[in-house]
């Protein structure tokens, strides 16, 4: 059975940091490319970080320079160190694992994890 638990999440003030996990169980971890999606109230699901299983990064422009993603592939467990925290940044998090297996494109989510930002 897969798994993504992410966890983390919680109440911070504006300018503050935070660090989101995602264990992940009953998938070989290290072959998944992750990322970290959100959604806000009333907004459309955001792609907010990806690592792949070789360990290449992207951001999107509104968290570059703010949100770090990393991957302890010992540990099967996923990050994402938010920093400089803003108001906007509110919104459930939810991490992502995705593969191509022999053609097939493998696809799990976690259940998510709530950052709420105030000022």
């Amino acid at each position: 059975q897969v798994q993504l638990v992410e966890s983390g999440g919680g109440l911070v003030q504006s300018g503050g940091s935070l660090r989101l996990s995602c264990a992940a169980s009953g998938i070989s971890f290290s072959s998944y490319d992750m990322a970290w999606y959100r959604q806000a109230p009333g907004k459309q699901r955001e792609l907010v970080a990806r690592i792949t299983s070789g360990g290449s990064t992207s951001y999107s422009d509104s968290v570059k320079d703010r949100f770090t993603i990393s991957r302890d592939n010992a540990k099967n467990t996923m990050y994402l160190q938010m920093n400089s925290l803003k108001l906007e940044d509110t919104a459930v998090y939810r991490c992502n694992a995705e593969r191509v297996y022999f053609g097939d494109r493998l696809v799990y989510w976690g259940q998510g994890t709530q950052v709420t930002v105030s000022s």
